[in-house]
């Protein structure tokens, strides 16, 4: 019996690794030969030089809180979240000390604080068309 699960990334090349166990999916970053910039997900030129020569590299799972805001209005247009809208932290995250990612946050909106640990927590967002589980992801208080 299989025990593979039909998953695909929310954007071509921003995991490392399979996606079988989301406790142990890390993000991919790029890193630069020429000029050492780090950007987030498989790149084909480095955002800093122009530079072709990187190299994929797994990015951590725990990150710093860097900064972030409070979304208190639910988004314009064709919005498919929750019937419900609730605000949320939405920040900039700090992973590995090279580099700062924007995510959703999961600790409610009373408890961020700039600087407190976090950790990567990748989700089923939606089920596609084809019956795929599209993976997300958001960072969490290190206990969530």
């Amino acid at each position: 019996m299989s025990t593979e699960t039909n998953r695909i990334a929310i954007k071509d090349g921003l995991f490392a690794g399979p996606l079988d166990d989301l406790a142990d999916v890390h993000l991919c970053g790029s890193k630069c030969a020429a000029c050492g910039e780090t950007g987030l997900g498989s790149l084909d030129a480095c955002p800093n030089c122009g530079s072709a020569d990187l190299s994929p590299v797994a990015l951590g799972n725990r990150g710093t809180l860097y900064t972030y805001t409070i979304v208190r209005h639910r988004p314009p247009g064709n919005y498919r979240g929750p019937a419900e809208f609730k605000p949320f932290g939405l920040g900039l995250v700090e992973v590995d000390g090279v580099l700062r990612i924007m995510a959703p946050l999961l600790p409610t909106i009373d408890d961020l604080r700039i600087g407190m640990p976090l950790r990567l927590h990748p989700y089923v967002l939606r089920t596609d068309e084809n019956g795929a589980e599209v993976i997300a992801f958001a960072y969490g208080a290190m206990g969530e």
